[in-house]
């Protein structure tokens, strides 16, 4: 996923029952592909986006690499490798120069990963894709002055809400204060313990943007002492 470096008629995403079972997760990994491929052929190849000195050329490069280039894919965290995974990326990027090489390398992505390609280990699928594909759908939507959040159905939000708690506390390691995330319907989790704490109040959707570093175009509210929460706005968060 980028660091912090408009779309219209995205599909919405399919109905389960409230109880999530990992069998269930499963069936929101496509649906979010198709939605982040709708959103991209929206935008087209020249729209912001949030993640920094990233097009949307930029961040379609990224999503078709990733899952068909390992070495692109291990720059993603392996920092010895980024350099090479950037240089790979803009490439590509630099090629899709017409709108038509543009929505014929959106299409490939939206059609699945290769099948030699990791991405077709369904575990893998969906500990990698579930988050990154609503996080980057995101970064196009909400890369424009005029935005709205995206009604999300109940099942969905909880899946987003599950993967990011396990991940809560990577995300949140750089910070030096105790995080909590707290939905208004009650839930929360606690992501690091220390002696001052910020509560973080939000939607499962709207949590997941501010702790993947999108802390300014996240719909989030904090409880906690004001020079605490002053320190949490302003330090690094995310991967």
């Amino acid at each position: 996923m980028c660091e912090q470096r408009h779309a219209s008629g995205v599909a919405a995403l399919p109905n389960s029952a409230p109880v999530m079972l990992v069998s269930q997760v499963m069936h929101f990994v496509e649906p979010s592909r198709e939605v982040l491929a709708e959103t991209l052929l929206a935008a087209g190849p020249d729209a912001p986006t949030l993640c920094k000195g990233w097009r949307t050329r930029d961040l379609a490069a990224h999503l078709y690499l990733r899952e068909r280039k390992a070495a692109v894919g291990l720059g993603l965290i392996i920092k010895r490798l980024a350099k090479a995974s950037d240089q790979a990326t803009a490439r590509l990027a630099a090629k899709l120069t017409t709108p038509e090489a543009y929505a014929k390398l959106v299409n490939t992505f939206r059609a699945g990963p290769p099948a030699l390609s990791p991405m077709n280990i369904k575990a893998l699928d969906e500990s990698s894709n579930l988050i990154e594909y609503f996080v980057h759908t995101e970064d196009i939507r909400r890369a424009v002055d005029r935005w709205a959040p995206r009604a999300l159905d109940e099942a969905y939000s909880e899946a987003l809400w599950d993967e990011l708690v396990k991940r809560a506390a990577i995300l949140y390691r750089g910070v030096d204060l105790g995080i909590v995330l707290v939905r208004p319907s009650g839930p929360r989790h606690v992501a690091k313990r220390a002696p001052v704490s910020v509560a973080i109040v939000g939607e499962p959707g709207e949590l997941l943007m501010h702790a993947h570093g999108r802390t300014r175009h996240a719909l989030v509210t904090f409880e906690g002492q004001p020079d605490a929460v002053a320190l949490l706005q302003s330090a690094e968060v995310g991967l």
